[in-house]
């Protein structure tokens, strides 16, 4: 087992090491420049060599930030254009909230277009003059009303597109792209654009219109991808980059130039995560014998069914909004409250005698290794999300909602990993509790869906955390023998990525 570890770190490292020159690499001959367009943060991406270009302004979506768009910015860049992303109020580096009602046109879009207007002023002095706009997700729909209000936009990328203010005249050259797993997204992408063909109904791949006349408009289905990495997919970047030659009139010679960092960066990821596992032997033994209830299929099944049906009920009846974090607010107390409930249950078992016995804890060990798990979340994880995925540091008053959020995630996380872990514990137990706990989330949705819906988008997210962070919490308690070591470090995480995310809303 020895020998394995050091075989499985030595090629981790060397993974690690691989990818980070790759996703490293994709910036040489590009010019990367800091923007501030009125308090909104921004990065102007260009050829190193190139003269006056057209100037793509690309938004990101929902919970996302300027880094999700830099493959695109990457790929634009490297076919000639300017491009240029930025963070949207209560997003990312932005220490602006966003105001308004989220659901009124009046409201939060309004502050969203204002945003992109700032930016695209500034950005048209960076280029030859000409524009043109792509956003994903949310800002598919600020994108495409911009564009509608502004016909010097030559061309509108929407990238997973839902926008009710796509008309049959605008906005002009408008490329739809979709991943092809993202189903719904898939009908309204072609409805879209059969709006300016009508009655014949669109077919995918195949362009309509006239670029000269603005009139053009395609739908294109990136393969093998999703919501989230259809943004990763060098088919969405030869569409997009292709639409913008057509658009701009530039003849090009062969096919254009893609950001290939995606399959890099899941790589990196997955040594990071390797790289764990012989890391994890070099800590030490906390507790002996190993902690945790230790209780068996027929004992430890209530203390996962009650949380997950009595947490939402119990939630459905309460003001959850106390938070200027949409939906993290709610998320806080569905763990805290989750947390509670299974902590209560603990507690009857204890008094029924069920479970194992306390043994020896060393305080020092214990201090050590929970130092040492958390350390490496953070520099491990932390500074390549930040900079290859999305904006990860707490900036404003975001480090006060991550420990806010810590209260929620600490009692769920502490209690969960007793629960399951133990000499004798149910195999299996633990991947059932975080089942059950997606279920719970699962069942909150359906009971208020107009509240919740926002769940719905980074219920994958959590499901992924739930994954990498299993594996750290298996390694890390068969290491040290005590689970309130990858309880903490959990909990950290958890608050960390909600607090950091989510957007901030005014008032």
């Amino acid at each position: 087992m020895t020998a394995l570890r050091a075989a499985t770190g030595l090629l981790a490292a060397v993974l690690i090491a691989l990818s980070l020159w790759q996703i490293t690499g994709a910036t040489r001959g590009i010019a990367v420049t800091p923007l501030a367009v009125d308090g909104v943060p921004a990065t102007l991406y260009r050829p190193e060599a190139g003269g006056p270009a057209p100037v793509v302004v690309i938004a990101h979506g929902f919970a996302g930030s300027q880094q999700l768009m830099q493959s695109f910015a990457l790929s634009l860049a490297r076919n000639g254009y300017a491009a240029v992303t930025f963070d949207f109020a209560g997003h990312g580096r932005s220490t602006r909230a966003m105001n308004g009602d989220l659901e009124l046109i009046e409201g939060a879009t309004q502050r969203l277009l204002g945003d992109l207007a700032a930016v695209a002023a500034e950005a048209r002095k960076l280029g030859d003059g000409r524009l043109a706009v792509l956003g994903h997700s949310m800002a598919s729909d600020i994108v495409v009303r911009f564009a509608e209000h502004d016909p010097s936009v030559e061309a509108t990328v929407a990238v997973s597109m839902f926008s009710p203010a796509v008309t049959a005249q605008a906005p002009r050259n408008l490329l739809v792209i979709v991943g092809a797993w993202e189903g719904m997204l898939k009908e309204e992408a072609l409805r879209a654009v059969s709006l300016a063909i009508a009655p014949r109904k669109a077919e995918p791949f195949v362009t309509y219109g006239d670029f000269a006349a603005g009139t053009a408009r395609r739908a294109a289905f990136s393969p093998h991808v999703e919501h989230a990495s259809v943004l990763f997919s060098e088919a969405s970047m030869r569409e997009a980059v292709t639409w913008l030659d057509q658009s701009f009139g530039i003849a090009r010679q062969g096919a254009p130039e893609t950001d290939g960092r995606g399959p890099w960066i899941l790589a990196l990821f997955a040594g990071i995560v390797a790289l764990a596992w012989p890391l994890s032997a070099l800590l030490p033994r906390v507790s002996t014998p190993p902690a945790g209830a230790g209780l068996s299929w027929g004992r430890v099944w209530p203390g996962l069914l009650i949380p997950m049906l009595a947490t939402p009920l119990i939630l459905r009846v309460m003001p959850t909004h106390f938070l200027p974090v949409l939906v993290a607010d709610y998320l806080a107390l569905h763990f805290l409250a989750y947390g509670a409930i299974v902590l209560g249950f603990l507690l009857w078992q204890r008094r029924r005698g069920a479970g194992a016995k306390a043994g020896h804890v060393s305080l020092g060990a214990f201090l050590v290794a929970v130092l040492c798990v958390i350390a490496y979340g953070l520099v491990a994880l932390v500074w390549p999300l930040d900079s290859f995925v999305t904006s990860f540091l707490p900036v404003g008053t975001r480090p006060l909602l991550v420990g806010v959020l810590l209260g929620g995630t600490l009692l769920y996380f502490l209690s969960d990993e007793w629960l399951t872990r133990g000499e004798r514990a149910a195999r299996g137990a633990y991947a059932a509790s975080k089942l059950a706990f997606l279920a719970s989330l699962a069942i909150a949705v359906a009971l208020d869906l107009e509240r919740l819906f926002f769940l719905i988008i980074i219920v994958p997210v959590i499901a992924l955390f739930f994954i990498v962070y299993g594996l750290l919490s298996r390694w890390v308690y068969r290491a040290t023998g005590n689970p309130l070591i990858a309880g903490l470090a959990s909990a950290l995480a958890f608050a960390w990525a909600i607090g950091v995310t989510f957007p901030l809303i005014a008032g």
